[in-house]
């Protein structure tokens, strides 16, 4: 009795204080009730955006405004004194993904170290020993950073990675994990030349570390993960995805990223027969797709899957495939086949006979197919039809170039992830000396980066005041 007493106190401590929730594994994830609403609710913010630019331009004569049409970035970029203001972010995804809390409302934690030492016992003022923390943290960098890891980052719950104002590159070991946590915001990040590690021992909290087995080098892995926004990171050249969801993750968005020089890009699901992911709910928005890709963008197993308004620059094998009967609903992207004329179809259905898969739900609806592209559509009560034509609905599909014209990450370097980008100063990674063709933070960049990196320096002092 006492033991059963004590289960309950703590479920109901773990419901009042949002960090406990990480305690617990998220084994049968719960699907938003109607998922054409959350559908329908993008398109809606997105044409709202575009129409204040429009309206805006016409009233102002003005082509710089700071309006893009973009409802993400139009949320926070316009406000000229967001480097103080750096959870406002959270308020501003859109989709699936729109509950992410990330570290909002919780302490501001400084990177100052760059190092990936110990996956153990990692020392305070790295990057590690934030993201293992239980509590809520918004998580920023104070200067450009190469984080080199050592094995996999593992997450705890209720995190925020802002590297606005920083150029941040993680690379090597894992990289990123998120496994039966939720609320977790990834920002501005480059992730690439990812790589298998494991086998070893590594701290998942201040309380818990394990035995990891060897990971397949995913840029970002979500396993069993919920709540989940990832949004303007550049990412590239993994040993396995750049992105993979799978094992119940639900909850996600993916947006104003920035793909390339991949094979596998993104995978959504584990298997075709584990059923829990049949849950899954995933917004892919504002993407750019872009050179050197092969398959899977995304690849989806079960689940409801929305494609809207990303633009898709070539591919060697099929955009968006799939398996075990997902939805998928796309809206509004551009698909720029590549030459070779057998590879022309965005879609690929996988090991399925055509008699099974005429019935899945997928869908079409404003997308502009370029190079010759097609997209098959199907689904119950319809024929297989071959969507080659631009149709006008959504609106905003023909307006794709200043959607998707920031995706990736911003500011500093640019959105590649070329790491000769970085210069030394003082022994410390320094900015660009190079031309920076992605410095959108405003119109007035030069100034806007100064004030980022005196709010940097600001939190900084408080940090160190606090430590001493």
């Amino acid at each position: 009795m006492l033991s059963q007493t004590c289960i309950v106190l703590i479920c109901l401590l773990a419901s009042f204080f949002p960090f406990g929730r990480s305690l617990f594994n998220i084994t049968f994830p719960t699907p938003h009730p109607n998922p054409e609403h959350v559908v329908e609710d993008v398109q809606r913010r997105v044409n709202e955006s575009v129409s204040r630019r429009q309206t805006l331009q016409i009233s102002q004569k003005d082509q710089s405004t700071c309006l893009t049409g973009n409802p993400i970035d139009d949320c926070w970029k316009c406000d000229p004194n967001w480097p103080n203001n750096r959870q406002r972010l959270a308020d501003c995804a859109i989709g699936f993904g729109q509950n992410a809390l990330g570290g909002k409302g919780g302490e501001y934690y400084i990177v100052t170290d760059s190092s990936d030492d110990d996956a153990v016992n990692p020392k305070p003022g790295t990057l590690r020993y934030a993201v293992i923390q239980e509590e809520p943290l918004w998580i920023v960098f104070a200067a450009n950073m190469h984080i080199r890891l050592k094995e996999e980052l593992i997450f705890n719950s209720y995190k925020t990675l802002d590297a606005r104002g920083a150029n941040v590159h993680i690379t090597g070991g894992g990289c990123i994990t998120l496994q039966y946590i939720s609320n977790v915001i990834i920002h501005n990040i480059h992730v690439h030349h990812c790589v298998q590690s494991g086998n070893t021992n590594v701290r998942s909290s201040p309380t818990h570390y394990g035995w990891r087995t060897l990971s397949d080098g995913d840029g970002i892995s979500l396993f069993g993960a919920k709540d989940i926004w990832i949004d303007h990171c550049s990412l590239s050249h993994c040993t396995d995805g750049l992105i993979d969801a799978i094992m119940g993750s639900t909850g996600i968005t993916i947006s104003n990223n920035f793909f390339s020089h991949h094979n596998e890009v993104m995978l959504l699901g584990h298997s075709d027969g584990y059923l829990p992911d049949s849950a899954m709910q995933v917004t892919i928005a504002f993407n750019h797709f872009g050179e050197k890709l092969i398959q899977r963008m995304p690849r989806c197993r079960h689940g409801y899957i929305h494609v809207v308004n990303n633009d898709y620059t070539q591919w060697e094998m099929y955009a968006i495939g799939g398996s075990a009967n997902p939805t998928i609903n796309s809206q509004g992207n551009r698909f720029t086949a590549p030459s070779d004329p057998d590879a022309k179809e965005v879609t690929k259905r996988l090991d399925t006979a055509e008699g099974v898969w005429k019935d899945w739900n997928w869908r079409s609806e404003g997308d502009i197919m370029v190079n010759g592209a097609f997209f098959v559509t199907s689904g119950v009560g319809l024929e297989v039809n071959y969507e080659k034509a631009y149709s006008t609905e959504p609106k905003s599909a023909a307006l794709i170039d200043m959607l998707v014209m920031h995706a990736g990450t911003l500011g500093v370097g640019g959105r590649g992830n070329n790491l000769g980008m970085f210069s030394t100063n003082g022994g410390l990674p320094g900015l660009s000396s190079g031309d920076d063709d992605n410095d959108y933070y405003s119109d007035d960049s030069a100034g806007h980066k100064l004030l980022c990196l005196c709010s940097l320096y600001f939190l900084y002092l408080i940090h160190l005041a606090v430590v001493l």
